[in-house]
């Protein structure tokens, strides 16, 4: 059966399929419910969160399905060298960006107060609650924390964007890892070296994992469809990841008019920016991100860029302004279809195991 996978039997799932854990707010307890109920595992991201409110959600979670789900944290979640940006900084992000205040009318925000980070205490919760799959991205994480996780049941995965990445984290005892390409919508979770000269297409960077790399992978970036999963599991993938179509869909916790965003002709363009949050991210392409392009990055760093930039989208939303907002989104939207999960499910389902009969007759 095409569904027995290393990926599936670790997992202990039916379906080789994940749905990507979105962070900033864009997860919900429905579409990971959905996705789990449905044989595959749903994530949750959870690296803007509190400890106290990712306790809340995975009571949430676990009162929606008894099936297995991942929990998703960020090992790095601050570029600022001790959590603040310099006034130099400051004052050429107001240079690059202030123009785009003054069109909405609204005041250029004060520097940002410095961020201290969370992953530790984070990281605990998971530790505490043991989810069955923890993954995480920009890092890899001490032997000694890998090793607790598996004496508590917990399955961890970690992401790649290189070759060399995908060697680090199999030194690290990783279960499973993720390699993600640059035709992934969202951010670039490279940490070995920049993201943008780590910008490998998932195919390409699948097939040199499985060279080099014992650990089962799991294909992320471009795949929406039962025929990419055919042509993943064929190159080698334990499992699949899947960002964009999951998002689209109306159990996701994204804006309306962002789903809608992705089934509409602007999801033909999308482009590599670090205009809205400081880090490398893929989203549908917008005036904002043209603007930014190429020469001395003027953003302050991640998450500064995004306190800097929260109220110029408030404003934006607001006016309905999309040109200066992000809709992040991956470069293969154009060929979405479903707008329900469990039905995106259903033929993800019966096409992969379409194809795969085809390509076996």
């Amino acid at each position: 059966m095409w569904n027995k996978t290393k990926a599936t039997q670790l997992l202990n799932i039916d379906y080789p399929i994940l749905q990507g854990p979105f962070g900033g707010g864009l997860s919900s307890v429905e579409l990971v419910a959905t996705v789990s109920n449905a044989g595959g595992l749903g994530g949750y991201g959870a690296y803007t969160m509190s400890p106290q409110d990712i306790y809340a959600i995975d009571r949430e979670i676990r009162a929606a399905t008894g099936k297995p789900y991942n929990l998703n944290l960020w090992v790095s979640d601050t570029d600022a060298p001790g959590g603040v940006a310099t006034a130099e900084q400051y004052q050429r992000a107001r240079e690059a960006f202030g123009g785009y205040f003054d069109e909405l009318d609204i005041p250029f925000p004060e520097k940002p107060a410095p961020f201290a980070t969370r992953f530790a205490n984070q990281l605990q919760v998971v530790l505490d609650i043991k989810p069955r799959v923890f993954s995480f991205m920009f890092g890899t994480l001490p032997v000694a924390i890998l090793e607790e996780c598996r004496s508590k049941g917990i399955l961890t995965v970690g992401a790649a964007t290189t070759l060399d990445e995908a060697i680090a984290l199999e030194a690290t005892g990783v279960d499973l890892i993720i390699a993600s390409g640059f035709e992934a919508g969202g951010h670039r979770p490279s940490f070995l070296a920049s993201a943008e000269s780590s910008t490998t297409g998932t195919f390409v960077l699948l097939q040199l994992i499985r060279e080099k790399v014992k650990t089962p992978v799991i294909a992320a970036g471009g795949i929406a469809t039962g025929r990419g999963i055919a042509a993943a599991l064929t190159l080698g993938a334990d499992a699949v990841q899947i960002g964009t179509a999951f998002l689209a869909c109306d159990e996701s916790n994204a804006l309306p008019v962002h789903r809608e965003m992705l089934f509409s002709d602007a999801a033909k363009y999308t482009m590599l920016t670090r205009a809205f949050t400081g880090r490398l991210g893929r989203g549908l392409t917008s005036r904002i991100g043209k603007d930014q392009a190429g020469g001395h990055p003027a953003n302050l760093p991640f998450p500064l860029q995004t306190t800097l930039m929260s109220s110029l989208r408030k404003a934006a939303i607001a006016r309905q302004k999309w040109e200066l907002m992000l809709f992040w989104g991956g470069q293969i939207a154009p060929v979405l279809r479903y707008r329900k999960a469990g039905q995106l499910m259903q033929s993800l389902i019966q096409e992969t195991g379409a194809v795969i009969t085809n390509l076996k007759n």
